[in-house]
């Protein structure tokens, strides 16, 4: 137990973790963070930025944003990769299966991700913010994904 007696759930305790993971983002329109768990460890971590090498775009700018592109739109148009991405692509770069995982991230995964979430076998998503993208939820709904709200999670323990 801890010193103040308020030890987490351990969904709380990864998405509290997930939430300092997306500090260091270097987008300049949505910090996000992401982590892969499995068995109550973690496998891998990514937060949303540029590829390895190429500059960010605290560095050099947003080109979404010049060009006035809605949230969840266009994906193609930015030079970064989504938190969701860089945690499967870690895990697969260090030989990590995340088959069978769960995804911890800071908002709902975009279409993109989802396809990618769904090809790497992830069965259970635990999310804080929703993302304009209704095609995400309507696949990881078919695929089988369980998409559950953190907070309508954390408010139904305490409520029953």
């Amino acid at each position: 137990m801890s010193v103040n007696g308020d030890r987490p759930s351990w969904e709380t305790y990864f998405m509290d973790i997930t939430t300092l993971v997306a500090k260091r983002s270097t987008c300049l329109r949505r910090a996000v963070g992401a982590i892969i768990v499995k068995d109550k460890r973690i496998l891998s971590t990514g937060y949303n930025g540029a590829p390895s090498g190429i500059r960010h775009c605290i560095d050099v700018g947003c080109l979404r944003e010049q060009m006035n592109v809605a949230s969840g739109e266009r994906h193609e148009l930015c030079r970064g990769i989504h938190a969701e991405q860089n945690a499967i692509i870690q895990a697969a770069f260090h030989g990590v299966s995340i088959k069978d995982s769960t995804l911890f991230c800071t908002n709902l995964p975009c279409s993109i991700c989802a396809k990618m979430i769904i090809n790497a076998g992830l069965k259970t998503i635990y999310y804080k913010d929703g993302y304009a993208d209704s095609m995400s939820e309507e696949m990881l709904k078919e695929a089988g994904v369980e998409v559950i709200k953190l907070n309508d999670l954390v408010k139904s323990i305490t409520d029953g």
